[in-house]
């Protein structure tokens, strides 16, 4: 067993490291851009008057970093070849994403918008594996070219983690002699429309509620006649791009429909363990960082004469903080390296969901409950200017608090994880009879 990294990817973070010291830090300090992470970023991020939504200034910043990292080669990182990424793999992939959120906010990797100088694409994934030859050159090089976005429409208002009962329906409808389907409902928390230019719209087209077939994806343009965001949802963390959308009386070609007519809920899961795995690393690195950045501050800060760290009651929150964090980053890096050593192999993907999807779950609502509790343990090492805004920790809280809710909500993986565990699923199936 060698625990060591690969000596090209700690080379490949030094070059990282130096792009971002070259280049995005200069732009993180260029015209006051640095308002959008001291203790101005939800007011400089956020338009208040225009429902929430990021300002066009902050949104063009991360444009300009993301096409910047482009031209060095970087941004593309985890993209196939042949549309010019390097396939990135996932240990790759969750080492620098580690690494990146351990530096805390900046505009090298800021999560609050998925965004980072080495980018994650779940819907490359998805296109490659269900989309036709046209959508994946409309949708992938679109994607990377910028004329195309895609948001996900999968929850609703009144199903979440059972959207296998989801209430959109679609069905067959021949309009101008042009088969097709006609769409009725209405989607959640579609993250992105405000600038999407279609969203990925998941409708029940055959079966009862809750059975896993019978449910088809359709590539819906935005806008279309129909299709109506209805409000944006302001959250714990803003700014908001995350509305209620409505389906009423939308029709799309046949073509429109991404893979197998009743197989949408496989495309939902595509790239659920590839992105889950990730969001983990992500969430180890933040916490990393809030332990880092506490013990720090606990040697300088020297209330009545001496150094704070010499109190136990400090010293021993944040021990079994930082213990944790090394035993979840050996079992991030094990799980990212049997996921591409599996992917690796026919039927990788079907793999990884038989025997894999367990861990990856323990790795990420265990991640993202422990960068709660470490930027909860932060602020109160720093006392007041730990809950201020002068401080990070406070929009580390709220920002990855939500990740105990999305990608599947920890109380479903932990169920994923029970049901492996007492052998109604995965390799321990059958043993207890």
């Amino acid at each position: 067993m060698d625990f060591d990294l690969p000596q090209d990817l700690v080379a490949y973070l030094a070059e990282l490291d130096a792009f971002i010291e070259a280049e995005i830090k200069p732009l993180e300090q260029a015209d006051d851009n640095i308002r959008f992470f001291d203790h101005r970023r939800e007011w400089a991020r956020t338009d208040f008057d225009n429902g929430g939504l990021p300002r066009h200034e902050w949104e063009a910043l991360l444009v300009e970093a993301t096409r910047r990292a482009d031209a060095a080669g970087h941004w593309r990182f985890s993209a196939p070849k042949k549309y010019g990424g390097k396939d990135g793999k996932n240990l790759w992939m969750a080492v620098i994403r580690d690494h990146f959120a351990a530096k805390g906010l900046g505009l090298h990797n800021d999560l609050q918008n998925e965004h980072s100088i080495v980018g994650n694409f779940p819907f490359v994934n998805m296109f490659e594996h269900f989309g036709t030859p046209e959508q994946q050159d409309e949708f992938i090089n679109g994607g990377f070219a910028r004329t195309r976005r895609t948001a996900f429409g999968l929850t609703e208002p009144n199903h979440g983690s059972d959207a296998t009962h989801m209430e959109t329906r679609a069905v067959p409808e021949t309009r101008d002699g042009v088969p097709g389907w006609r769409i009725d409902g209405e989607k959640m928390w579609t993250t992105g429309m405000h600038v999407a230019t279609h969203c990925a719209t998941f409708a029940r087209t055959s079966g009862a509620d809750g059975d896993a077939r019978g449910i088809t994806c359709f590539l819906v343009p935005n806008p279309t006649e129909g299709l109506v965001i209805e409000e944006y949802l302001w959250t714990f963390n803003m700014p908001t791009d995350h509305p209620r959308v409505s389906f009423t009386n939308v029709w799309v070609p046949e073509s429109a429909i991404l893979g197998p007519v009743g197989g949408g809920l496989a495309i939902a899961q595509s790239f659920v363990h590839q992105n889950r795995i990730r969001q983990a690393a992500s969430s180890l690195g933040a916490a990393t960082f809030c332990v880092e950045e506490s013990v720090r501050y606990a040697r300088e800060r020297k209330p009545f004469g001496e150094e704070l760290a010499r109190n136990q009651a400090i010293q021993f929150p944040l021990v079994e903080l930082a213990t944790q964090c090394e035993m979840l980053r050996l079992l991030i890096r094990k799980t990212a390296w049997d996921m591409d050593r599996l992917e690796a192999e026919e039927g990788g993907h079907k793999r990884i969901e038989r025997e894999l999807s367990d861990k990856v779950s323990m790795c990420n609502y265990w991640a993202n409950r422990l960068v709660c509790e470490a930027a909860d343990r932060a602020m109160q090492v720093h006392g007041g200017i730990g809950y201020s805004r002068h401080k990070p920790f406070e929009h580390i809280f709220r920002h990855h608090r939500r990740y105990r809710i999305t990608e599947g909500a920890e109380e479903i993986q932990m169920r994923k994880v029970g049901a492996f565990l007492f052998g109604y699923l995965g390799p321990r199936k059958g043993m207890f009879g």
